[in-house]
């Protein structure tokens, strides 16, 4: 939620400025720990601007965070101050959002505000790993070396999300046209070759099973008989499949909103690991995320719990978040992480016995990085096998369309032109 707020520092100064917070007592919280005396506090508005429909998103792109994680590293390896450090990547950020973003960020720093605080009110920009792992940099006093782990982790993370994106577009580009051209064939031009057909044959003509299932399909398509049913006024001249759709569409908006909910993420994450093919590409993901970002915070000095709880929130699978929490339970109870990873369904036997390697060697950090090296190989050879596979499955499903609509439309006809000649 975004606040504006005016507050008094030590001095009597009095300072202004914006956050972006779950709450106000968040935003109080990190008023107080910059040493802030909050005067006033604003919900719902962001400096006088206004958004309308045409304004820019409020997003910045993970390559984009590469850039700036990369170059904040540089800088502060190079004995550049942080303000100064940020200030200049401001005046560089080609992104309106992320311009403003790092301005807010330059105010809180040279309030005094810790880097992992001024980045945690930006929680669209810096995810829970980003933040806690820069927290553990100041802490530790290796920030520059913890943001160079960042930006090749979110490096590794966006070259993922590409390659996916790549192979997805084709097919969904595919499905969408062939979904658009089957309305408009029922909707408008079958009906039309009906009537051609009934005019050469007559109502009485015998037309093959495909052809007649085609065009009972469309005739039940453009009449209203289930808007007819209803006893809702002003619908009955819907065609069933308008009305179907705008059903579908409401459905469809109502099962989003529950999919947002915890409860349905945790039902359509466990769907996703139930069908084969999705199953290997999301668990290949998860393990290669997984160790990357566990092997980032425990080189960083993270605890052991800590680091399994924010790991497990950004693996984006709730049912293997909840085996990392109850792995973090066994390892509060004195377990080794090796032994209740062992027991997970989804994480394989190679995972646990390379834990356990690191566990015995003091290298879990270097042993989970090549866990990720190897996972990250096979999601990119998995992905590119798939869109290999993919295009010819399409074509051939189009032309198979393609070929039952014009054997259900022109076989009819020329058969009906024979019998006419004749």
């Amino acid at each position: 939620m975004q606040f504006t707020y005016k507050a008094t520092t030590k001095d009597g100064k009095t300072v202004s400025g914006s956050a972006e917070t779950a709450n106000r007592q968040a935003l109080l919280a990190l008023l107080h720990k910059q040493d802030l005396r909050p005067v006033l506090i604003e919900a719902g508005k962001n400096k006088g601007k206004s958004k309308s429909f045409f304004s820019p998103k409020q997003k910045v792109k993970l390559g984009e965070l590469v850039i700036f994680t990369r170059q904040l590293s540089t800088m502060i390896s190079a004995g550049v101050p942080l303000a100064r450090s940020l200030s200049a990547l401001q005046n560089d950020a080609s992104n309106p959002y992320l311009h403003e973003v790092l301005s807010s960020i330059t105010k809180d720093v040279e309030s005094g505000a810790p880097l992992a605080d001024a980045f945690g009110k930006y929680p669209k920009v810096f995810s829970d790993v980003y933040v806690n792992m820069v927290r553990a940099g100041e802490e530790g006093g290796i920030l520059d070396d913890i943001l160079k782990r960042l930006a090749t982790q979110v490096e590794q993370d966006a070259s993922i999300r590409k390659k996916i994106k790549s192979a997805m577009a084709y097919p969904v580009v595919i499905l969408s046209v062939t979904v658009i051209a089957f309305f408009g064939v029922m909707l408008f031009i079958v009906p039309k070759l009906g009537k051609i057909l009934v005019g050469l044959g007559g109502p009485d003509a015998k037309l093959p099973f495909y052809t007649q299932a085609l065009l009972d399909a469309s005739k039940f398509c453009t009449s209203p008989t289930i808007a007819g049913l209803l006893p809702i006024p002003g619908i009955n001249k819907i065609p069933n499949l308008i009305l179907i759709m705008i059903v579908a569409g409401i459905g469809v908006f109502y099962l989003m909103r529950y999919v947002k909910t915890d409860a349905g993420k945790f039902k359509l994450h466990g769907l996703l690991l139930r069908i084969p093919v999705v199953k290997t590409i999301i668990l290949k993901v998860a393990i290669a995320r997984f160790s990357r970002i566990f092997a980032s915070l425990m080189g960083s000095g993270v605890s052991v719990l800590d680091a399994l709880e924010v790991t497990g929130a950004a693996l984006g699978n709730k049912v293997i978040e909840k085996e990392l929490k109850e792995a973090a339970e066994d390892v509060r109870n004195g377990k080794p992480l090796s032994e209740p990873i062992s027991r997970s369904k989804h994480f394989p036997p190679i995972v646990a016995q390379m834990l356990l390697v690191g566990e015995e060697t003091g290298q879990i950090d270097t042993v989970l990085t090549k866990i990720a090296d190897f996972y990250e190989e096979e999601v990119e050879v998995l992905i590119d096998g798939l869109a290999a596979i993919i295009e010819p499955v399409m074509i051939i499903f189009l032309g198979g369309a393609v070929g039952l609509i014009a054997a259900s439309v022109m076989g009819p006809i020329a058969n009906l032109s024979k019998n006419i000649g004749t």
